[in-house]
């Protein structure tokens, strides 16, 4: 493994392009969440494919897929951070999130299972908590079994987060902004029950809110108990794939519109809205952004990527 480019504000966010040979790159990421020092909280996010096979409209990882990451491949990218800050493997952050969320679909790989449940032998971290997103694609219930098993044994009491990725409660619309068969809601929210214990942190529900997207109350709550779900709301990043296909943030970061949040909540959830740092849009390192797109492109994007702009200058 070849560290290619190294790109980003450490106080932030960095992203890091790991060359694995034969054109085959990974990108990885660590971040803050400002104010707080990294001794309280250290995010990385790892890739677990070379691309990603889904496709969605609003993400620039997708379309240029080649496999999944070995789990080899996924620790060389969790060493790659950790050795640059904790060399002697110890992580004595307050919470020590590692997210399998930055490029590929983890269901899609069992060798995200393999790390994850290793995870605790390999670093002495006691602030260590796995986080995987996902779409719920159909046909991996043997990935989603194990991992309900895997967290049940190593990762109680609020050590694990876990994301549906669902975006808007319109099925049509979700099937275009989701291009792959997934599961349906009630069988989303009969896997959340069952993985929920007393003490974990809700399983989110993440809506990454594009214009005229509905996000419906009553909807949810036929299927999800607020006891076990959360809301999670987020901007639609700037994205290559994003202008391309004429998608829209409702979620300005810079000047949210709370309005939305207000029925959920009178519904009996749990909501976030999740505005981190807009400076991690310039970064690159928000989700569905994918810097070898950008690159590859050679496009200026407002808002987006202009830290890697200034390097290709």
């Amino acid at each position: 493994m070849k560290v290619v480019s190294r790109v980003g504000r450490p106080d932030i966010a960095e992203v890091h392009l790991l060359d694995f040979g034969d054109g085959r790159i990974l990108e990885a990421v660590e971040a803050l969440q400002p104010p707080l020092p990294r001794e309280r909280k250290w995010v990385l996010l790892v890739s677990t494919m070379f691309g990603c096979p889904i496709n969605c409209p609003m993400c620039d990882a997708g379309g240029d897929s080649r496999g999944p990451a070995s789990a080899e491949e996924i620790w060389a990218q969790i060493d790659e951070l950790v050795r640059r800050r904790f060399p002697d493997r110890i992580v004595p952050c307050q919470q020590f999130k590692i997210q399998f969320a930055r490029m590929g679909e983890p269901a899609l790989n069992p060798a995200v299972l393999d790390v994850i449940e290793a995870l605790p032998l390999r670093y002495r971290a006691p602030g260590l908590m796995p986080a995987v997103s996902t779409v719920a694609p159909a046909g991996r219930d043997a990935f989603f079994d194990r991992l309900r098993e895997i967290k049940s044994s190593l990762y109680g009491g609020g050590r694990f987060q876990f994301q549906f990725s669902i975006h808007t409660t319109d099925e049509p619309l979700r099937r275009k902004l989701i291009p792959c068969r997934t599961w349906d809601f009630g069988r989303m929210a009969d896997y959340g029950d069952r993985l929920y214990a007393t003490g974990d942190r809700k399983i989110a529900l993440n809506f990454a809110l594009v214009r005229g997207a509905a996000i419906d109350p009553n909807v949810l709550r036929n299927f999800f108990d607020p006891a076990h779900f959360m809301i999670k709301i987020t901007p639609l990043n700037p994205t290559h794939k994003a202008r391309a296909n004429g998608l829209r943030s409702l979620v300005d970061p810079l000047d949210p519109a709370e309005a939305v949040l207000i029925p959920l909540r009178d519904a009996g959830y749990d909501v976030v809205l999740s505005i981190g740092e807009v400076e991690e849009n310039r970064i690159g390192s928000n989700c569905g952004q994918y810097v070898r797109t950008h690159l590859a492109g050679k496009r200026r994007l407002a808002g987006g990527y202009s830290y890697w702009d200034s390097a290709a200058d």
